[in-house]
């Protein structure tokens, strides 16, 4: 198909592909599609999950930038390529490959799109523990290779449990001598695990956390009950490490037919390499698809997918042409 045959095609359309979502896989994505001249709608409600992070780390070339910086560099460049980036949340969605129609919140328009990009993102699940929210982003923290550096050589509180309490505790072990596994009333461990953490000099503190002394976003102390009557015991800390749940945005992938995929860790979109979903046309990036991606890892993804989708729109439009060439 020639160019002026494939601009017919879009004209029928808002865009060619609609991207649900503008962090780093979205936006990557959007550029992808912007390079080879597809029609690119890129919808975001201005909420990125990593905003209370302070920088972006293991991002080549740009180590530490604030990630809000990132991406306000990243819709630039996605711009710089023709693509529009709409302000909003997408509340509906229905059809099929080549006649999608978004709904998008304190809006009367709807956007019609041949392809959807889910880069939805998660929703991090967080202990119930007073103090958590407050320093999640800064001194509460789950992943060492993005915040591990911070906090190394200071006290560290590991607020998990079983097997994972032992990953997390080698892991931040590396990074400080000071590290503290909190059972925090869950089950007691298993003798193998009491064994392995004995190894690692790291020391097991039982009972119920009842909160996280915090002075804004630092903390301080972690507070433990004292079910003797007296006052509750505190220990210092400088950092807390936790497990959250990574659940994915999936709402909009479910109306369109798509099912949840569980994980120990969350619920994801199930993809296959390139991104694509079992919905037809439709497909998935990031964290969406994948919890532990970080913010390189899904810029990634974006960029592979969106050169899939491209190339799905590029063989779908081959195909039409051949189809009207034999009917003529």
């Amino acid at each position: 198909m020639t160019q002026n045959e494939q601009q017919s095609v879009s004209e029928n359309f808002d865009a060619d592909v609609a991207i649900i979502g503008g962090g780093a896989a979205g936006l990557a994505a959007a550029v992808a599609l912007g390079r080879s001249l597809r029609k690119v709608i890129v919808i975001d409600d201005g909420h990125p999950r990593n905003a209370p992070a302070a920088g972006a780390h293991n991002v080549l070339g740009n180590e530490g930038i604030s990630p809000l910086e990132l991406l306000a560099k990243g819709r630039s460049e996605a711009e710089s390529y023709g693509v529009q980036i709409q302000r909003g949340r997408v509340e509906q969605v229905q059809g099929t490959t080549d006649n999608f129609t978004l709904a998008i919140s304190d809006s009367t328009e709807s956007i019609r799109a041949r392809r959807i990009i889910l880069a939805t993102g998660l929703v991090d699940e967080l202990p119930d523990i007073p103090g958590v929210r407050e320093g999640w982003g800064e001194t509460v923290l789950h992943c060492p290779f993005c915040h591990g550096w911070e906090v190394r050589d200071q006290k560290i509180a590991v607020l998990t449990s079983g097997e994972l309490a032992v990953h997390q505790a080698l892991l931040f072990s590396q990074l400080s001598e000071d590290v503290t596994v909190y059972l925090n009333d869950a089950p007691e461990p298993v003798p193998e695990v009491l064994e392995q953490l004995a190894s690692l000099n790291v020391p097991l503190v039982r009972g119920r956390v009842e909160k996280l002394v915090m002075e804004g976003k630092q903390v301080q102390a972690v507070q433990i009950e004292n079910t003797s009557g007296s006052d509750a015991v505190l220990f210092d800390a400088d950092a807390v490490v936790v497990a959250p749940r990574f659940n994915a945005r999936t709402e909009l992938f479910e109306i369109l037919g798509g099912e949840v995929e569980e994980t120990p860790f969350g619920t994801q979109i199930p993809v296959n390499p390139q991104g694509m979903t079992s919905v037809p046309g439709v497909w998935a990036v990031g964290n969406a698809a994948q919890a532990m991606a970080m913010v390189v890892s899904s810029a990634a993804s974006g960029v592979m997918t969106g050169a899939a989708v491209h190339g799905d729109l590029a063989m779908a439009d081959l195909n039409e042409t051949v189809l009207a060439q034999r009917r003529a």
